[in-house]
């Protein structure tokens, strides 16, 4: 079966991944065509931070992130898997481990971690597992890498806020992977991937508010 059309639902074990490649062979535009900003930064600005996302398709995930007030940059990438600088096509296989993900760059002064956590968890269903609606594989699974401590606690405590109201309404568990970006490195997706819907405001977004708000007391 080819790659293109080929999905997975069970993560690669680093024997069965493939085997990348050393660099990166991506070109990508230095500006953000929104927000006027680097895209690649290997390290965020003084004062602010960089939080990673995991949440079915990337280009309408970063498309809800660049829009949040407060926010410096984001970009788009591959993030929890095993193969080294993936392609796209790679990632699609289900034989790099990766799920498409959003970096975002932001000030905290201006919108705290707690809230970039509470728009991811309130645009998709995090119970889904390895998919996201009518995409499934892997690279679909919802995921949040925390690049702090700080990061880490209001993540775990959000998502056990939300997980209740999910299981008062008997939707089902979570399932978003939570793990630190130390442990996975984030790979920038192609230049093609980067503010896709910018590029074409007509394209797939599969992301919506779900209805189901973090409750008043959160």
């Amino acid at each position: 079966m080819s790659i293109f059309t080929r999905t997975k639902t069970t993560l690669p074990t680093s024997e069965e991944a493939l085997p990348g490649r050393a660099t990166s062979e991506f070109v990508i535009a230095p500006r953000h065509r929104v927000l006027d900003a680097p895209v690649v930064t290997p390290t965020a600005p003084d004062g602010y931070e960089v939080a990673v996302f995991g949440l079915g398709c990337f280009w309408g995930a970063e498309e809800i992130f660049w829009r949040l007030p407060g926010v410096w940059s984001t970009s788009v990438g591959y993030a929890g898997g095993v193969t080294p600088n993936p392609t796209y096509e790679e990632v699609c296989s289900g034989r790099t481990g990766h799920t498409e993900a959003v970096r975002v760059v932001y000030d905290p002064e201006q919108v705290s971690y707690a809230d970039l956590v509470k728009a991811f968890f309130e645009v998709h269903d995090p119970t889904q597992g390895m998919r996201q609606g009518n995409d499934v594989g892997t690279q679909y699974r919802s995921a949040i890498y925390y690049t702090t401590p700080g990061q880490e606690k209001t993540a775990r405590e959000l998502t056990e806020v939300y997980g209740a109201e999910l299981r008062r309404r008997r939707i089902g568990e979570i399932t978003t992977e939570i793990r630190s970006a130390e442990e996975t490195p984030y790979y920038y997706a192609e230049d093609h991937h980067q503010q896709y819907l910018a590029k074409n405001p007509f394209g797939y977004r599969c992301h919506a508010n779900t209805g189901i708000r973090f409750p008043e007391t959160a």
